[in-house]
């Protein structure tokens, strides 16, 4: 799908909210509202704008520990990393999983939880009991400097 001037307009005004309404979108980039709607259809049908969510205030909840993880596996195949992947997904405080290279890890976990019994229950009660886990490595984050949802448009889009 080649994107316009008009396509990134709605891409970024959707990402900083997706809650405008089609009448405000359309107003805010210029369109009436029946082709702004047909624009944003178009881009949800290609796959690019894959769904619409809330972001919430972990504090607010309650959750105040964030931990990066770095998991290795004891064997490189391909049965183990999908056994891995789908037993770490089925975990609610697991916000990211990464496969990764270049660290003396496999993967990289970004974990919330309330506090530090939260987190140690969650490592030794979840995460090390899945088979083929070898080694785990935590990092603590002290404060978020920058924490983005919105995707940078490239200039040229394919």
């Amino acid at each position: 799908m080649q994107l316009d001037r008009y396509d990134r307009q709605i891409l970024e005004a959707l990402q900083e909210n997706s809650a405008l309404s089609n009448q405000e979108l359309a107003d805010r980039i210029g369109l009436s509202p029946s082709p702004c709607l047909r624009r944003v259809r178009a881009l949800e049908d290609s796959g690019i704008i894959t769904g619409y969510r809330a972001l919430l205030d972990a504090r607010s909840l309650g959750l105040a520990l964030t931990a990066l993880v770095h998991i290795a596996m004891d064997r490189h195949t391909p049965d183990r990393f999908a056994h891995f992947e789908k037993q770490v997904a089925r975990l609610p405080e697991v916000l990211e999983c990464l496969l990764i290279t270049g660290q003396d890890a496999d993967y990289q976990l970004k974990v919330l939880v309330t506090d530090m019994d939260a987190y140690q229950s969650l490592l030794l009660n979840k995460i090390t009991r899945i088979e083929g886990v070898t080694g785990v490595h935590s990092s603590f984050v002290l404060r978020t400097v920058l924490d983005r949802t919105a995707l940078p448009l490239p200039v040229a889009m394919p």
